[in-house]
Protein backbone atom coordinates (compact mmCIF):
# COMPACT_ATOMS: atom_id res chain seq x y z
CA UNK A 1 0.00 0.00 0.00
CA UNK A 2 0.88 3.80 -0.54
CA UNK A 3 1.30 5.17 2.80
CA UNK A 4 1.01 9.22 2.75
CA UNK A 5 2.08 11.89 5.23
CA UNK A 6 1.00 15.34 4.68
CA UNK A 7 2.31 18.41 6.47
CA UNK A 8 0.14 20.07 9.04
CA UNK A 9 -1.66 23.27 8.37
CA UNK A 10 -3.79 23.91 11.07
CA UNK A 11 -2.29 26.63 13.17
CA UNK A 12 0.68 26.34 15.18
CA UNK A 13 0.19 22.40 14.57
CA UNK A 14 3.86 20.79 14.59
CA UNK A 15 3.29 17.42 14.68
CA UNK A 16 3.43 15.12 11.98
CA UNK A 17 1.18 11.54 11.79
CA UNK A 18 4.51 9.26 11.60
CA UNK A 19 7.66 9.42 13.30
CA UNK A 20 10.95 7.88 11.27
CA UNK A 21 10.06 3.81 13.13
CA UNK A 22 6.83 3.63 11.50
CA UNK A 23 8.25 4.55 7.98
CA UNK A 24 10.39 1.65 8.76
CA UNK A 25 7.82 -0.80 9.98
CA UNK A 26 6.12 0.17 7.12
CA UNK A 27 8.35 0.12 4.53
CA UNK A 28 9.99 -3.12 5.86
CA UNK A 29 6.98 -4.77 5.80
CA UNK A 30 6.75 -3.94 1.79
CA UNK A 31 5.01 -0.78 1.85
CA UNK A 32 5.81 3.00 -0.01
CA UNK A 33 5.47 6.33 2.58
CA UNK A 34 5.60 9.42 0.88
CA UNK A 35 5.82 12.45 3.46
CA UNK A 36 5.83 15.85 2.32
CA UNK A 37 8.41 17.78 2.46
CA UNK A 38 8.98 19.48 5.81
CA UNK A 39 6.61 17.84 7.58
CA UNK A 40 8.52 16.73 10.50
CA UNK A 41 10.51 19.98 10.59
CA UNK A 42 8.19 20.81 13.96
CA UNK A 43 9.25 18.36 15.55
CA UNK A 44 12.88 18.01 14.57
CA UNK A 45 12.51 15.32 11.96
CA UNK A 46 14.35 16.36 8.79
CA UNK A 47 13.58 15.00 5.44
CA UNK A 48 16.53 13.00 5.16
CA UNK A 49 16.00 11.19 8.49
CA UNK A 50 12.61 10.19 6.69
CA UNK A 51 14.94 9.38 3.79
CA UNK A 52 17.14 7.17 5.93
CA UNK A 53 14.01 5.31 7.40
CA UNK A 54 12.99 4.53 3.62
CA UNK A 55 10.45 6.85 3.13
CA UNK A 56 10.26 9.34 -0.31
CA UNK A 57 10.01 12.85 -0.01
CA UNK A 58 7.69 14.60 -2.26
CA UNK A 59 7.26 18.53 -2.77
CA UNK A 60 3.24 19.16 -1.89
CA UNK A 61 0.78 18.03 0.17
CA UNK A 62 -1.03 17.61 -3.57
CA UNK A 63 1.21 15.09 -4.79
CA UNK A 64 0.65 13.50 -1.29
CA UNK A 65 -2.93 12.70 -1.05
CA UNK A 66 -2.97 11.93 -5.45
CA UNK A 67 -0.71 8.64 -5.05
CA UNK A 68 -1.62 7.78 -1.46
CA UNK A 69 -4.17 5.29 -0.82
CA UNK A 70 -4.03 5.94 2.91
CA UNK A 71 -3.56 9.26 4.61
CA UNK A 72 -1.87 9.54 7.66
CA UNK A 73 -2.08 12.75 9.73
CA UNK A 74 -2.79 13.91 13.45
CA UNK A 75 -5.44 16.28 13.07
CA UNK A 76 -8.68 16.43 11.05
CA UNK A 77 -8.48 18.02 7.32
CA UNK A 78 -9.26 21.51 7.00
CA UNK A 79 -11.62 23.01 4.32
CA UNK A 80 -8.31 23.79 1.85
CA UNK A 81 -7.21 20.03 1.79
CA UNK A 82 -11.17 18.71 1.45
CA UNK A 83 -10.31 18.90 -2.83
CA UNK A 84 -7.74 17.04 -2.23
CA UNK A 85 -9.13 13.75 -1.04
CA UNK A 86 -9.92 10.83 -3.54
CA UNK A 87 -13.04 8.52 -3.58
CA UNK A 88 -11.92 5.34 -1.30
CA UNK A 89 -9.08 6.62 0.08
CA UNK A 90 -8.57 6.04 3.72
CA UNK A 91 -8.02 9.02 5.86
CA UNK A 92 -6.64 7.61 9.40
CA UNK A 93 -6.62 10.89 11.80
CA UNK A 94 -8.43 12.80 14.41
CA UNK A 95 -11.80 13.63 12.91
CA UNK A 96 -13.68 14.38 16.04
CA UNK A 97 -16.81 14.72 13.55
CA UNK A 98 -19.62 15.06 16.15
CA UNK A 99 -18.60 18.43 16.39
CA UNK A 100 -17.97 19.76 12.82
CA UNK A 101 -21.21 18.90 10.33
CA UNK A 102 -19.16 20.41 7.52
CA UNK A 103 -16.38 17.98 7.57
CA UNK A 104 -18.65 15.35 8.12
CA UNK A 105 -20.45 16.18 4.86
CA UNK A 106 -17.98 16.68 3.12
CA UNK A 107 -16.15 13.33 3.81
CA UNK A 108 -19.30 12.01 2.87
CA UNK A 109 -19.62 13.84 -0.47
CA UNK A 110 -16.17 12.55 -1.52
CA UNK A 111 -17.03 8.93 -0.12
CA UNK A 112 -13.34 8.41 1.65
CA UNK A 113 -12.96 5.98 4.26
CA UNK A 114 -12.38 7.90 7.80
CA UNK A 115 -10.90 6.36 10.58
CA UNK A 116 -11.42 8.27 13.05
CA UNK A 117 -8.01 7.54 15.96
CA UNK A 118 -10.79 8.59 18.90
CA UNK A 119 -12.93 6.11 18.39
CA UNK A 120 -11.11 2.93 17.96
CA UNK A 121 -12.02 1.42 21.45
CA UNK A 122 -10.87 -2.43 22.63
CA UNK A 123 -13.58 -4.42 24.51
CA UNK A 124 -12.09 -3.28 28.05
CA UNK A 125 -13.80 0.50 27.01
CA UNK A 126 -10.32 2.11 26.60
CA UNK A 127 -9.52 4.31 24.10
CA UNK A 128 -5.52 3.65 23.41
CA UNK A 129 -4.96 6.23 20.44
CA UNK A 130 -6.80 8.78 22.49
CA UNK A 131 -5.18 8.15 25.69
CA UNK A 132 -1.47 9.80 25.16
CA UNK A 133 -2.88 13.36 23.64
CA UNK A 134 -4.97 13.13 26.46
CA UNK A 135 -2.70 12.42 29.01
CA UNK A 136 -0.55 15.36 27.24
CA UNK A 137 -3.89 17.66 27.18
CA UNK A 138 -4.54 16.79 31.07
CA UNK A 139 -1.01 18.09 31.70
CA UNK A 140 -0.94 20.98 30.04
CA UNK A 141 -4.13 22.54 31.24
CA UNK A 142 -2.86 22.65 34.67
CA UNK A 143 0.12 24.62 33.29
CA UNK A 144 -1.66 26.37 31.02
CA UNK A 145 -4.38 27.34 34.08
CA UNK A 146 -1.17 28.36 36.27
CA UNK A 147 0.53 30.56 33.65
CA UNK A 148 -3.39 32.47 33.26
CA UNK A 149 -3.28 32.97 36.65
CA UNK A 150 -1.28 35.18 37.16
CA UNK A 151 -1.92 38.71 36.62
CA UNK A 152 -0.16 39.61 33.93
CA UNK A 153 -1.99 37.07 31.95
CA UNK A 154 -5.21 38.32 32.90
CA UNK A 155 -5.55 36.13 36.21
CA UNK A 156 -6.26 37.12 39.91
CA UNK A 157 -2.49 36.42 40.29
CA UNK A 158 -2.25 33.89 42.64
CA UNK A 159 0.28 31.35 42.74
CA UNK A 160 -1.33 27.44 42.39
CA UNK A 161 0.50 26.09 45.19
CA UNK A 162 0.22 29.63 47.48
CA UNK A 163 3.46 29.90 49.85
CA UNK A 164 3.23 29.82 53.74
CA UNK A 165 0.81 31.57 54.89
CA UNK A 166 -1.53 32.32 52.42
CA UNK A 167 -4.24 30.29 50.66
CA UNK A 168 -3.18 27.85 47.36
CA UNK A 169 -5.34 27.93 44.41
CA UNK A 170 -8.46 26.30 44.17
CA UNK A 171 -8.78 23.67 41.09
CA UNK A 172 -12.26 22.12 40.33
CA UNK A 173 -11.49 19.48 37.43
CA UNK A 174 -14.99 18.27 35.66
CA UNK A 175 -14.01 14.49 34.66
CA UNK A 176 -12.19 12.28 36.48
CA UNK A 177 -10.74 10.06 33.01
CA UNK A 178 -6.98 10.33 31.64
CA UNK A 179 -7.41 13.92 30.94
CA UNK A 180 -8.81 14.69 34.71
CA UNK A 181 -6.29 12.18 36.11
CA UNK A 182 -3.17 13.90 34.41
CA UNK A 183 -4.27 17.49 35.25
CA UNK A 184 -4.60 16.35 39.06
CA UNK A 185 -1.39 14.78 38.84
CA UNK A 186 -0.01 18.00 37.70
CA UNK A 187 -2.06 20.71 40.39
CA UNK A 188 -1.25 18.37 43.08
CA UNK A 189 2.04 18.39 42.63
CA UNK A 190 2.52 22.77 42.30
CA UNK A 191 0.53 22.60 45.64
CA UNK A 192 -3.02 23.24 44.67
CA UNK A 193 -6.74 21.95 46.15
CA UNK A 194 -7.92 20.02 43.92
CA UNK A 195 -11.52 19.21 43.68
CA UNK A 196 -12.48 15.84 41.01
CA UNK A 197 -16.24 15.72 40.08
CA UNK A 198 -17.66 12.15 38.03
CA UNK A 199 -20.41 10.67 37.71
CA UNK A 200 -18.83 7.03 37.73
CA UNK A 201 -18.88 6.14 41.23
CA UNK A 202 -16.16 2.99 40.66
CA UNK A 203 -14.27 5.67 39.07
CA UNK A 204 -14.03 8.22 41.72
CA UNK A 205 -13.53 5.22 44.35
CA UNK A 206 -9.66 4.92 42.25
CA UNK A 207 -9.56 8.42 42.18
CA UNK A 208 -9.84 8.45 46.06
CA UNK A 209 -7.35 5.46 46.49
CA UNK A 210 -4.68 6.95 44.20
CA UNK A 211 -4.72 9.91 45.20
CA UNK A 212 -5.90 9.86 49.00
CA UNK A 213 -6.19 13.36 50.61
CA UNK A 214 -4.61 15.12 48.35
CA UNK A 215 -7.85 15.44 46.32
CA UNK A 216 -11.39 15.82 47.10
CA UNK A 217 -13.94 13.79 44.98
CA UNK A 218 -17.49 14.98 44.03
CA UNK A 219 -20.06 13.05 42.76
CA UNK A 220 -21.02 15.02 39.73
CA UNK A 221 -24.41 16.92 39.11
CA UNK A 222 -25.77 20.77 38.45
CA UNK A 223 -25.89 21.55 42.07
CA UNK A 224 -22.25 19.94 43.23
CA UNK A 225 -20.83 21.44 39.70
CA UNK A 226 -22.72 24.96 40.87
CA UNK A 227 -21.09 24.78 44.09
CA UNK A 228 -17.67 23.92 42.98
CA UNK A 229 -16.59 26.25 39.92
CA UNK A 230 -18.21 29.36 42.09
CA UNK A 231 -15.41 28.78 44.51
CA UNK A 232 -12.76 28.06 41.67
CA UNK A 233 -9.68 29.53 40.98
CA UNK A 234 -9.33 27.36 37.84
CA UNK A 235 -11.84 25.15 36.20
CA UNK A 236 -10.75 22.31 33.86
CA UNK A 237 -13.08 21.28 31.48
CA UNK A 238 -11.95 17.26 30.99
CA UNK A 239 -15.27 15.34 30.01
CA UNK A 240 -15.45 13.01 27.33
CA UNK A 241 -18.26 10.57 25.88
CA UNK A 242 -16.57 8.92 22.86
CA UNK A 243 -17.40 10.21 19.63
CA UNK A 244 -19.48 12.09 20.88
CA UNK A 245 -20.37 16.09 21.63
CA UNK A 246 -19.28 17.23 25.11
CA UNK A 247 -22.15 17.36 27.62
CA UNK A 248 -22.21 21.48 28.62
CA UNK A 249 -22.05 21.08 32.49
CA UNK A 250 -20.53 24.84 32.84
CA UNK A 251 -23.39 27.26 32.09
CA UNK A 252 -22.85 31.40 32.10
CA UNK A 253 -24.80 31.44 35.17
CA UNK A 254 -22.16 29.30 36.81
CA UNK A 255 -19.17 31.20 35.34
CA UNK A 256 -20.81 34.76 36.67
CA UNK A 257 -20.18 33.39 40.27
CA UNK A 258 -16.92 32.52 40.07
CA UNK A 259 -14.15 35.62 41.31
CA UNK A 260 -12.89 37.96 38.48
CA UNK A 261 -9.66 36.81 37.07
CA UNK A 262 -10.34 32.76 37.28
CA UNK A 263 -9.34 30.80 34.46
CA UNK A 264 -11.07 27.93 32.48
CA UNK A 265 -9.38 25.63 30.40
CA UNK A 266 -11.75 23.38 28.50
CA UNK A 267 -9.93 20.29 26.64
CA UNK A 268 -13.06 19.21 25.69
CA UNK A 269 -13.28 21.98 22.87
CA UNK A 270 -12.33 19.35 19.86
CA UNK A 271 -15.48 17.44 20.64
CA UNK A 272 -18.14 21.18 21.21
CA UNK A 273 -16.89 22.15 24.48
CA UNK A 274 -17.82 21.48 28.10
CA UNK A 275 -18.52 24.84 29.64
CA UNK A 276 -21.24 27.07 27.76
CA UNK A 277 -19.28 30.01 26.99
CA UNK A 278 -16.35 28.29 25.90
CA UNK A 279 -15.33 28.36 21.68
CA UNK A 280 -12.71 27.12 20.03
CA UNK A 281 -9.46 29.39 20.06
CA UNK A 282 -5.67 28.24 18.35
CA UNK A 283 -2.31 29.09 19.57
CA UNK A 284 -1.84 32.11 18.18
CA UNK A 285 -4.65 33.96 20.11
CA UNK A 286 -5.60 31.49 22.98
CA UNK A 287 -7.95 32.98 25.12
CA UNK A 288 -10.69 35.75 25.70
CA UNK A 289 -12.50 36.88 28.75
CA UNK A 290 -16.10 36.58 29.54
CA UNK A 291 -17.14 38.11 32.53
CA UNK A 292 -14.25 38.43 34.06
CA UNK A 293 -12.91 35.19 33.48
CA UNK A 294 -10.18 34.06 31.50
CA UNK A 295 -10.96 31.07 28.54
CA UNK A 296 -8.56 29.17 27.13
CA UNK A 297 -10.26 27.09 24.52
CA UNK A 298 -7.49 25.45 21.77
CA UNK A 299 -8.63 22.31 20.43
CA UNK A 300 -5.18 20.96 19.52
CA UNK A 301 -3.44 21.80 22.93
CA UNK A 302 -0.77 18.90 22.17
CA UNK A 303 0.81 20.89 19.20
CA UNK A 304 2.76 23.23 21.28
CA UNK A 305 4.55 20.46 22.32
CA UNK A 306 5.06 18.46 19.28
CA UNK A 307 8.11 16.02 20.24
CA UNK A 308 6.47 14.64 22.90
CA UNK A 309 3.21 14.22 21.38
CA UNK A 310 4.03 13.19 18.03
CA UNK A 311 6.30 10.38 19.38
CA UNK A 312 3.89 9.20 21.90
CA UNK A 313 1.20 9.20 19.19
CA UNK A 314 3.22 6.97 16.73
CA UNK A 315 3.10 4.55 19.62
CA UNK A 316 -0.31 4.10 19.68
CA UNK A 317 -1.55 4.80 15.85
CA UNK A 318 1.48 2.56 14.05
CA UNK A 319 -0.09 -0.84 15.04
CA UNK A 320 -3.49 0.02 13.68
CA UNK A 321 -1.84 1.32 10.19
CA UNK A 322 -0.07 -1.49 9.88
CA UNK A 323 -3.00 -3.73 10.07
CA UNK A 324 -4.69 -1.67 7.33
CA UNK A 325 -1.91 -1.11 5.17
CA UNK A 326 -1.19 -5.23 5.44
CA UNK A 327 -4.74 -5.82 4.88
CA UNK A 328 -6.50 -3.75 3.21
CA UNK A 329 -9.17 -1.58 5.76
CA UNK A 330 -12.07 -4.09 4.99
CA UNK A 331 -10.07 -7.32 6.24
CA UNK A 332 -8.36 -5.44 8.88
CA UNK A 333 -11.45 -4.26 10.45
CA UNK A 334 -12.97 -8.18 9.79
CA UNK A 335 -10.50 -9.34 12.41
CA UNK A 336 -10.47 -6.09 14.52
CA UNK A 337 -13.19 -5.11 16.55
CA UNK A 338 -11.45 -2.70 18.12
CA UNK A 339 -10.63 -1.28 14.73
CA UNK A 340 -14.18 -1.52 13.40
CA UNK A 341 -15.39 1.16 15.81
CA UNK A 342 -12.50 3.42 14.67
CA UNK A 343 -14.77 3.44 11.31
CA UNK A 344 -16.56 6.66 11.13
CA UNK A 345 -17.31 7.59 7.36
CA UNK A 346 -17.54 5.21 4.16
CA UNK A 347 -19.60 4.58 1.30
CA UNK A 348 -20.79 8.57 1.37
CA UNK A 349 -22.77 7.34 5.16
CA UNK A 350 -21.72 7.76 9.10
CA UNK A 351 -20.79 4.53 10.24
CA UNK A 352 -20.14 5.53 13.94
CA UNK A 353 -23.68 5.41 15.50
CA UNK A 354 -23.09 8.29 18.38
CA UNK A 355 -22.26 11.06 14.99
CA UNK A 356 -25.27 10.33 12.89
CA UNK A 357 -27.11 10.93 16.02
CA UNK A 358 -25.82 13.75 17.41
CA UNK A 359 -25.67 15.47 13.59
CA UNK A 360 -28.96 13.96 12.40
CA UNK A 361 -27.45 12.18 9.27
CA UNK A 362 -28.13 8.77 8.18
CA UNK A 363 -26.39 6.28 10.07
CA UNK A 364 -24.93 3.05 8.05
CA UNK A 365 -23.02 -0.11 9.84
CA UNK A 366 -19.96 -1.91 8.96
CA UNK A 367 -20.65 -5.57 8.80
CA UNK A 368 -17.65 -7.96 9.53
Amino acid sequence: MIVGVPKEIKNKENRVGMVMGGVRTLTQAGHKVLVQQNAGQGVGISDEDYRKAGATIVGSAKEVYEKAEMIVKVKEPLPEEYPLLRENQILYTYLHLAADERLTKALMERKIVGIAYETIQPADGSLPLLAPMSAVAGRMATQIGATYLQHDHGGKGMLMGGVTGVERARVVILGGGVVGVNSAKMAVGLGAKVTILDVNMPRLDYLSDIFGNDVTTLYSNSEQIEKAVSQADLVIGAVLVPGAKAPKLVTREMISKMQPGGVIVDVAVDQGGSVETCRPTSHEHPTYTVDGIVHYAVPNMPGAVPRTSTYALTNVTLKYATQIANLGWKEAMMRDEALRKGLNIFNGKVAYKQVADDLGLPYEAFHA
